[in-house]
């Protein structure tokens, strides 16, 4: 045990995690050079493309130190972007240390910080890594500067590397051994372990993520659920080395894996203690907090049939992404569905689309809308983040919605632009710090629902990428809530509703029209597209009618000939406008989706 060190690599998004991962896994020789690839750690298809981390990864290194030792060090690379922090919480309960990763061009932003004070609640060991020095803009001692003010560290207990070009990786190794502590754990007290993530193997069944804090583990144990008690019997224990590594048994302090045919999904929950059936420890661990999601949206199978599909795959998916949420949701133009909280829209984003290539469903999405409270005429509360399940109006007498306290770094010379984004989306200033000579902190108070949409493209976009954001959920604040109702032919399309701001309502209607009348393929009628409060319409579009020429065949003869074919041709669209249905595209629901209020 005095030679395993078990830590985390955390940063900001784009500060270099997963290129010093690639960098240690190819140092320690668990990677050859002919097998190697950027973004080692990076498995899913989708983070390979968008170039960020999405899934903690776990890999045991094998080093040996200048003091001649063997040392086991067990990496977990997290995610950066704020929508997967609960990832990155998770990951930080298994480890003694963390190397908290700083761009030397960029210095310490918010997610920065959001991270350090997670490794701090964990009381680990951080070691602060400067990364990128090989850039031309690398500034290393204002960074240094950074850390010893922001952060309170000892900058000159920090590491200038280069991921990329290779440089200084041989120190941080080092320091990993000298500086983060070996686990403490009782190899002679009952098995006492973690669950901090498990997956899904279409032939061996759940396949748990452990951490093991007591005890040991080993093929042909009867191991215990402490949740629910649910008993199982191991077949294979191992550790994670790129690929599964079995080994005989798992011991205190170690990181790694069991596969005990789990095959009923829900059995395995996340922050779960795991514990030997006949000798079981005497208290459980504490878990981790139950996270909150802050983006609701339905997700209902193109085809009815798959309904049952869908349920398993959300199962499934939830296993390997605990901050998922979902229960049963019902639509009158879409059928059967679930409605899921997400963390965030990135979030929302990729389980869709981890649902569609790994488990090949095709899907239609609601608007996300974020939870409102309302409180009605009896003065009773209620939770709605469904437009459908929003009550008469009549009976409501306030509407609250979330807000959230942002704190925004960037430089000082895009101040203006970002505060008018934010005013923009109804924010508050709050406080204003500087930093540094060029730095500034922006702390404002915003509506979640004006976040949700593209608040973070938006702010990369107006101060070209510099401008780093974190937020923490505030409180609920009275609000001029309305629902917009989106009907096409006169009927109204129940998954395109949105719960919005009074102020917001019409010109989110109007582009909503303007959106689906470019999706809406072309009748033989014209089709209305209107945006509704309550009775009140407050836009319209029109689909133009496709005109079939029916004149076509007269090749002569009078004119009444051609004005009695038109005026049957008038009757017959009359009574089609009357009859027809109109199908809206899986494309209509999603260019909805996209509406924001800046276009």
């Amino acid at each position: 045990m005095e030679h395993i060190r078990n830590f985390g690599i955390i940063a900001h998004i784009d500060h270099g995690k997963s290129t010093l991962a690639d960098r240690l896994l190819q140092i320690t020789g668990v990677v050859g050079d002919h097998e190697f690839r950027e973004q080692m750690l990076d498995t899913m298809d989708i983070e390979r493309e968008r170039g960020i981390t999405i899934k903690s990864q776990t890999v045991a290194l094998p080093y040996r130190g200048l003091d001649g030792q063997d040392y086991i060090l067990n990496l977990i690379d997290t995610p950066g972007h704020a929508d997967f922090s609960y990832e990155v919480s998770r990951a930080l309960v298994s480890c003694e240390g963390a190397l908290l990763v700083i761009d030397a061009s960029q210095g310490v932003q918010a997610q920065t910080l959001a991270n350090f004070y997670m490794a701090l609640e964990q009381d680990l060991e951080i070691i602060p890594v400067i990364n990128k020095i090989d850039l031309p803009s690398a500034d290393i001692d204002r960074v240094k500067i950074q850390i010893q003010k922001d952060l309170g560290l000892d900058p000159d207990s920090s590491i200038a590397i280069s991921a990329k070009e290779g440089v200084g990786i041989e120190q941080v190794l080092e320091t990993i051994v000298h500086k983060i502590p070996a686990p403490v754990a009782d190899i002679q007290a009952p098995l006492k372990a973690l669950i901090f993530d498990s997956h899904w193997d279409p032939y061996r069944g759940t396949i748990v993520h452990l951490r093991l804090f007591d005890g040991e583990v080993r093929p042909g144990q009867i191991i215990r659920f402490w949740s629910n008690g649910a008993t199982y019997k191991v077949e294979e224990t191992g550790v994670f080395l790129l690929e599964r590594h079995p080994k005989k048994s798992l011991r205190a302090g170690e990181v790694g894996y069991i596969i005990a045919g789990i095959k009923t999904v829900s059995d395995t929950r996340i922050g779960d203690t795991v514990t030997l059936d006949s000798n079981p420890c005497t208290n459980a661990l504490k878990g981790f907090q139950i996270v909150k999601p802050v983006v609701f949206s339905s997700f209902y199978p193109i085809s009815s049939d798959d309904y049952d599909e869908l349920a398993e795959s959300l199962e499934k998916l939830k296993l390997n992404d605990a901050s998922l949420t979902f229960e049963k949701d019902h639509s009158t133009a879409l059928g059967h569905g679930f409605r899921c909280g997400f963390l965030g829209l990135l979030h929302l984003e990729v389980v869709q689309e981890r649902l569609e290539r790994e488990f090949g469903l095709s899907l239609i999405l609601t608007a996300p809308s974020v939870q409102y409270v309302l409180v009605l005429k009896d003065q009773t509360e209620v939770i709605i983040d469904n437009p459908a399940k929003y009550p008469d109006p009549i009976m409501i007498t306030a509407a609250k919605e979330p807000f959230i306290r942002a704190s925004i770094i960037l430089p000082e010379q895009y101040l203006g632009s970002v505060i008018n984004l934010c005013i923009d989306r109804r924010g508050v200033q709050k406080d204003m710090n500087y930093l540094g000579a060029n730095r500034v902190e922006l702390t404002f108070d915003l509506p979640l629902a004006e976040v949700l949409f593209d608040f973070y493209d938006r702010l990369k976009s107006v101060s070209r990428g510099y401008a780093s954001f974190d937020y923490d959920f505030l409180e609920y604040r009275q609000t001029d809530l309305v629902k917009v109702d989106l009907l096409v032919a006169g009927e109204k399309v129940d998954a395109l509703s949105m719960l919005v701001h009074r102020d917001r309502a019409y010109s989110r209607a109007r582009k909503s029209c303007e959106k689906l009348k470019d999706e809406i393929p072309r009748q033989l009628f014209k089709v209305a597209i209107q945006g509704a409060i309550g009775g009140k319409i407050i836009s319209r579009e029109t689909v133009s009618a496709l005109r079939k020429d029916v004149t076509a065949k007269c090749y002569g003869g009078d004119i009444t000939r051609k004005k009695k074919l038109l005026e049957k041709q008038k009757e017959g669209k009359k009574r089609m406008k009357q009859v027809g249905n109109v199908s809206i595209p899986q494309s209509a629901f999603l260019a909805v989706l996209k509406v924001t209020d800046d276009e």
